[in-house]
C-alpha cells in the first residue's frame, strides 16, 4: 500500500505552499472603515495603525502555526508507531 505523504508528494506540497506565500500582494489588507482611521491616526501623529497591522498579520499566522505544529507531533508519533521494533532478548 503506497502512503500518500511520501518524500515525492511532500516535496511537491511544500512547494505549493511556498509559492502561493510568494504570491501573496498585500498582506497588511484591512477594511475600509478600519484602513481609513488607521490612516487618520497616523497622519495626525498618532501611533496605533502600525500595531494594527502587526495584529492582524499575528492573528492570520496563528492558527496555520497551531495546525502545523499538531501535524508535526501526529507525524512524528505516527512514524515511530510505525518503526520496525527490535526484539528483546531475555535470559
Amino acid at each position: 500500500m503506497k502512503t500518500l505523504l511520501n518524500s515525492r508528494n511532500l516535496a511537491f506540497i511544500l512547494l505549493l505552499v511556498v509559492l502561493c506565500l510568494l504570491n501573496v500582494s498585500d498582506l497588511a489588507a484591512q477594511c475600509p472603515m478600519c484602513r481609513a482611521t488607521a490612516e487618520s491616526n497616523l497622519a495626525h501623529g498618532g501611533s496605533s495603525g502600525r500595531g494594527l497591522n502587526a495584529g492582524i498579520l499575528y492573528m492570520l499566522a496563528t492558527p496555520y502555526l497551531i495546525v502545523g505544529v499538531i501535524a508535526y507531533i501526529w507525524l512524528r508519533n505516527r512514524k515511530k508507531q510505525d518503526a520496525p521494533q527490535e526484539p528483546t532478548i531475555q535470559n
